[in-house]
């Protein structure tokens, strides 16, 4: 069974507790087994590498770590802030996800 959420890849979104709380960032992906998501430039760790073709001197990189899914939020074009997301049919009778604090139809 394919597990389905109101945050798709491409989204804003706002962590809403942790350690990276009231951090915004792009989902980059979501890991749907996991229920985790790795958004942009939140929950970031340190990864020690050795030198290779990739990176010849090695070192220290940093790299966004998943997160889990309930701790994150859309957070709405229009004003900002986050919102819950809701589902209503529009008017050529097609599923969409709706802002449920402004109304409006996200995209």
């Amino acid at each position: 069974m394919i597990k389905k959420y109101n945050i798709k890849k491409g989204d804003t979104v706002i962590v809403i507790t942790g350690e990276s709380k009231n951090q915004q960032g792009r989902v980059l992906s979501i890991n749907r087994e996991k229920d985790t998501a790795i958004v942009e430039g939140v929950n970031l760790i340190s990864k020690h590498t050795k030198p290779n073709t990739k990176s010849p001197k090695g070192g220290i990189l940093k790299k966004e770590a998943s997160i889990h899914i309930s701790n994150i939020m859309l957070v709405d074009a229009s004003t900002g802030k986050p919102t819950r997301v809701g589902k209503k049919l529009n008017d050529n009778n097609k599923l969409v996800r709706y802002s449920k604090k402004t109304g409006e139809e996200i995209k």
